[in-house]
């Protein structure tokens, strides 16, 4: 039987940990951060592993800084999007 819950879109974890070390955490509700996690995910492919200690395994250097800097291009575009389209 497959364990669906051991499994993960690793790039969830980079977004959430970017967001987590940005200011702009300190600054906005969590509506805004909640938007901007899933406009940020939406613009990624997906990559699911079993275990994040997996990917020190299975990726080399260059795919991960590759990711990374996706992830940090993702986040300032939904930023910028959520931003500009603010729920009233």
């Amino acid at each position: 039987m497959v364990c669906i819950e051991e499994t993960r879109n690793y790039y969830e974890i980079l977004v959430m940990d970017y967001l987590n070390g940005l200011e702009i955490s300190l600054s906005h509700d969590s509506d805004f951060l909640t938007d901007v996690y899933c406009l940020a995910l939406n613009q990624l492919p997906s990559f699911y592993v079993r275990y994040g200690v997996d990917m020190f395994h299975f990726i080399t250097d260059e795919k991960r800084q590759e990711m990374e800097e996706n992830v940090i291009k993702a986040i300032s575009h939904a930023i910028n999007v959520v931003s500009h389209n603010k729920r009233t």
